[in-house]
């Protein structure tokens, strides 16, 4: 958060959810930028992001800020210490790196148009599912103890 670009991008997301190409024109900053940035905030749980279909072409991948943010940045002459707050790192809870990997990878893949991988999401969010009724059980079993 010690990048202006990032403070920027998030300022513009306060108001509306942006996809790419409409937050590079306002920012005048390359596509390719804008979108390492919004990739390294929304996986550390600061941004979302979601898919909206329009009326012609392929969907678009739109960045949102769903929470207040409280994030205190020390700057120094010789550090830069960031500090998001333990509540906000708590919000997202992230699955194992190899889950983590795998998710990246298909929305890489869609991303990319290759919309096959839309059906491996839909595996994993079964799986997922299938998961927590799983340990949702294991908890009521056990409460009942």
């Amino acid at each position: 958060m010690g990048c202006r670009t990032r403070r920027e991008i998030i300022n513009l997301l306060r108001e509306e959810p942006k996809f790419v190409s409409e937050i590079s024109k306002e920012l005048e900053i390359g596509q390719k930028a804008i979108i390492e940035h919004l990739r390294a905030m929304e996986e550390i749980g600061i941004l979302t992001s979601s898919f909206k279909k329009i009326v012609r072409g392929r969907p678009r991948k739109y960045y949102d800020m769903p929470n207040d943010l409280n994030i205190n940045i020390t700057i120094t002459k010789n550090s830069l210490d960031i500090q998001i707050t333990e509540d906000m790192l708590n919000l997202k809870q992230l699955p194992s790196g190899d889950e983590w990997s795998k998710l990246l990878d298909i929305e890489k893949r869609i991303d990319q148009g290759q919309w096959e991988a839309i059906e491996e999401l839909k595996n994993q969010i079964r799986l997922y599912d299938n998961l927590k009724k799983r340990a949702e059980y294991i908890l009521k079993r056990t409460i009942k103890l």
